[in-house]
């Protein structure tokens, strides 16, 4: 039976533990929720109503660029930042391939245990 790497295109693995390192912080998390579901948004806007300061959800922001899960555009004086989707749905594409790994392995752990 292959490994779960081996059944994985070339490098996704690699390309998706930054996704997954980026997306373990409760901040960031929240930072994306906002910007996929409010749209493109400023750094004075996603800190409003919270107790988040500037300068960390700068640093926040960063992280999730650097991890590709989000980026910034300048528009005149500030800079506006927007989810991009590409990392996210190669990340769920091994969370489900993991999934179906679980799956199958139960499956036939009940088939032993019944059969």
């Amino acid at each position: 039976m292959p490994t779960l790497a081996s059944a994985l295109p070339r490098g996704v693995v690699t390309r998706s533990a930054p996704v997954f390192a980026a997306l373990g912080d409760e901040t960031r998390l929240r930072l994306l929720s906002r910007l996929g579901g409010e749209g493109p948004l400023s750094i004075a806007r996603l800190t409003t109503g919270t107790r988040v300061t500037r300068q960390a959800v700068t640093k926040h922001l960063h992280v999730l660029a650097e991890a590709g899960l989000a980026r910034g555009v300048r528009h005149g004086r500030e800079q506006l930042w927007e989810v991009e989707p590409a990392p996210l749905q190669e990340a769920r594409r091994y969370l489900d391939l993991v999934s179906q790994r679980w799956d199958e392995a139960l499956d036939r752990l009940k088939a032993s245990v019944e059969g």
